[in-house]
C-alpha cells in the first residue's frame, strides 16, 4: 500500500515520533493511522523502559507560580544531556508537571516515600471506617488495601492522574516522555508552597 506524506505528517504530529518510523508503522497496519499509533507507543515506551537506570545528571529547576502569586512550586528534572534539557519537548514536560503539583499537591513522589507512622495511621483509618460501615471481618483486608491504594493515587504524585488527561498518570506521562526524546528522565524532587500554611 502506497503511504503519503500526508500521513505520515498527521502521524509524526500525533506521535512525535521519527518520520521514518511513522512510514514503517503505517506500512506494517495498510495505512491504519490507530494501529499506526498503538504501535509506536508500544515500541517507545518499550525503547523507554531500557533507558531507565541510565544516569541523568542535566536538566532544569521549573518554577511556577501560581493564583497571584499564593501557591509556589519548584520542581527538578533530570535528563541526561543538556542539548535535550534546551528541547521544546522537556522543557514542556517539566512546566506541566510543576502545573500538575500547583493543583494536585501531591504530598510524596511515590508509595515507598510514604512514612511508615502515616502509613500505619492511614491502614488504622481505613480498617475502622470499614468496621463502621459494618463490612465483613473476611473482607477488612481488601477494603483496607484498596483504600491504602486510593491514598497512594491521591497523595503520591507518580500515581496522580494527571490534571490535564486523567486517561494517565504522572508515570505514564513521564515514559511517554523517555520514549519521545530517546534519553532517560527523572522527576528527582519537588517542593510546593501555600501562602499562610503552617511550617512543619
Amino acid at each position: 500500500m502506497e503511504i503519503s506524506t500526508q500521513q505520515v505528517k498527521e502521524l509524526r504530529e500525533a506521535t512525535g515520533a521519527g518520520i521514518l518510523d511513522c512510514r514503517k508503522a503505517l506500512m506494517q497496519h495498510d495505512g491504519d493511522f490507530d494501529k499506526a499509533v498503538a504501535w509506536l507507543r508500544e515500541k517507545g515506551l518499550a525503547a523507554a523502559a531500557k533507558k531507565v537506570g541510565r544516569e541523568a545528571r542535566e536538566g532544569k529547576l521549573e518554577q511556577y507560580s501560581h493564583a497571584g502569586g499564593r501557591v509556589g512550586v519548584i520542581v527538578e528534572v533530570n535528563c541526561e544531556t543538556d542539548f535535550v534539557a534546551r528541547t521544546e519537548r522537556f522543557q514542556a514536560f517539566a512546566h506541566e508537571l510543576a502545573l500538575h503539583i500547583a493543583a494536585a499537591n501531591p504530598k510524596y513522589m511515590d508509595a515507598v516515600d510514604v512514612p511508615a507512622d502515616v502509613l500505619d495511621s492511614e491502614q488504622t483509618i481505613a480498617r475502622n471506617k470499614a468496621v463502621e460501615e459494618g463490612r465483613p471481618e473476611k473482607a477488612l483486608d481488601k477494603i483496607v488495601a484498596g483504600r491504602i491504594e486510593k491514598f497512594y493515587q491521591e497523595n503520591c504524585l507518580l500515581k496522580q492522574l494527571f490534571i490535564k488527561d486523567e486517561s494517565k498518570t504522572i508515570t505514564d506521562l513521564l515514559k511517554e516522555t523517555v520514549a519521545a526524546i530517546g534519553e532517560n528522565v527523572i522527576i528527582r524532587r519537588f517542593a510546593r508552597w501555600e501562602l499562610g500554611e503552617p511550617l512543619n
